[in-house]
């Protein structure tokens, strides 16, 4: 991964799209005695979404499981766009972006296993947590610090608002 070459890309990105199990949470998934299902998310990554909305830069979903617990949190965090229950990544991206004209070039995706891959080599920007299949790593253009569900998303959309000039200003009302 070159720093350098993921910065000139992150400039371009106007849509980040996210894997949630492995990406928004730590992978683990937890079922309570009367069979619910329980995921925790990161509040440092739902303030990055955040961050990354308020500049201007859309936020979608595309996702393996399907979960009434996504469909809260995406709720919560103002993400209209989210595709739940589909292996196959790059076919729902071409779905999402079906009355959206984002030049690949546009979209940076964060993944971190195997069907995330085909779409992580095929966007603008592949991102991926530092805890990804080795796989994935391989082929990412930027890998962040922090594993997933472990404030990685927020970690991704700082490196974007920063490669675009919008990190200041977005941090500017908490200070």
């Amino acid at each position: 991964m070159n720093l350098a070459c993921s910065q000139i890309a992150a400039k371009e990105i106007r849509l980040l799209v996210l894997d949630v199990d492995g990406v928004l949470t730590d992978g683990s998934i937890y079922y309570g005695n009367s069979g619910e299902e329980l995921k925790a998310f990161n509040i440092q990554d739902g303030l990055g979404i955040k961050l990354l909305q308020g500049a201007g830069i859309e936020v979608a979903i595309i996702t393996g499981r399907s979960s009434r617990l996504l469909s809260r949190r995406t709720d919560e965090l103002g993400i209209d766009r989210v595709i739940q229950g589909r292996e196959d990544k790059l076919t729902a991206l071409n779905e999402l972006l079906t009355d959206k004209a984002y030049k690949l070039d546009e979209i940076a995706y964060m993944g971190d296993d195997l069907p995330d891959l085909a779409v992580i080599r095929r966007v603008g920007l592949g991102m991926t947590v530092a805890n990804a299949s080795p796989s994935v790593a391989e082929h990412a253009r930027w890998q962040s610090k922090r594993a997933g569900g472990h404030g990685a998303v927020r970690e991704a959309a700082e490196f974007i608002l920063k490669a675009q000039g919008k990190l200041a200003k977005a941090i500017e009302p908490f200070l």
